[in-house]
């Protein structure tokens, strides 16, 4: 790991001379800010503590546990309450919005799943009815003796805010019985729906965790829009994504936005991105929020092209930085 610069960190494997001044990153490649003017970030609003009793209690009652991730994030889209509720449950790990995913980087993730004892990793796009028989099939497999007259098969769809739930249960039913937005906590009591096909599935409200220890893991919740508007300041969720794109995607943001030269730092980056987007003020200036948001907008529809937020290997290079963090005196 890279001494300490300043209250700062450098990205494994990037030499500090070949990045601008104020640009510096932790060991995961991911924008961090000064301490005192980082935003810390948390978002537990009042039914999802409801929502984890109900949970709780509902589980011992299911067969398959179903956790929809987003292929874009499926670490940091990963509840470990929920890994604890589930016990020793079968578990598919749906790696969701697939079709807005880098298909290299979510390849690497089912390899990484398929490795979890007890754990069938899918990834699909919850609108597409056509993969639905995939995952109708894997629940039964998974159950044998149920999904029979008699012995209904009972799979519970779990995972936090924003990442399709509804938009799965509605595909599946074939009709709309959840409510379908694209901002988190639509959801907010649990229902059951009864597939007609020996399945019953119990929809259960988007649930994070009462603490974001992991902050990388919260931006990029954020910015995948996982986490309500209330709790976050969008300035510094933009910026965190233009140079995580920078980094990752490059070629994307030159193209999208016809960009010369993505050398620059963050704020300059996205100023240019606001500029093109039509975000400006009085005189000309860049309204640097609503170039962020604009930005975070056309980033989660997919307007950037394929990406991934995040890859298997930052999670060694996390574990890494916590390792060494409590080996220094």
């Amino acid at each position: 790991m890279a001494g300490k610069i300043d209250d700062f960190t450098l990205a494994a494997g990037i030499p500090l001379a070949d990045k601008p001044a104020k640009v510096l990153c932790n060991t995961q490649g991911i924008s961090t800010q000064r301490k005192e003017q980082r935003m810390t970030i948390k978002w537990y609003p009042g039914h999802m503590g409801k929502a984890h009793k109900q949970i709780a209690e509902s589980i011992r009652t299911v067969n398959v546990i179903i956790e929809v991730l987003d292929a874009r994030l499926p670490a940091a889209s990963s509840n470990y309450l929920l890994e604890k509720l589930r016990g020793d449950k079968p578990c598919i790990k749906l790696l969701n919005k697939n079709d807005l995913a880098d298909p290299v980087v979510t390849k690497a993730w089912l390899r990484h799943f398929e490795k979890e004892a007890g754990v069938h990793p899918l990834a699909l796009a919850a609108r597409n009815r056509s993969d639905m028989q995939q995952l109708i099939k894997l629940c039964q497999s998974l159950a044998p003796t149920r999904g029979k007259p008699g012995r209904t098969l009972r799979a519970m769809v779990i995972g936090i805010p924003n990442v399709g739930k509804s938009t799965l249960i509605n595909t599946l039913a074939g009709k709309c019985i959840a409510k379908v937005g694209d901002k988190p906590a639509i959801t907010t009591c649990a229902q059951q729906i009864d597939l007609r096909n020996g399945i019953i599935l119990f929809d259960t409200p988007g649930l994070l965790w009462p603490e974001m220890r992991d902050q990388v893991a919260a931006y990029r919740l954020a910015t995948s829009g996982a986490i309500g508007a209330s709790a976050i300041d969008s300035t510094k969720v933009g910026l965190f994504a233009a140079e995580l794109m920078q980094q990752r995607y490059p070629e994307q943001l030159r193209s999208r936005y016809k960009l010369a030269d993505i050398s620059a730092d963050a704020t300059v980056l996205l100023e240019e991105i606001g500029r093109r987007l039509g975000c400006l003020m009085a005189g000309g200036k860049i309204d640097l929020n609503r170039a962020a948001e604009a930005f975070l907008r056309e980033l989660r529809a997919g307007k950037l092209g394929r990406i991934s937020l995040e890859e298997p290997g930052d999670l060694a290079a996390a574990a890494l930085d916590e390792t060494t963090a409590v080996a220094q005196p």
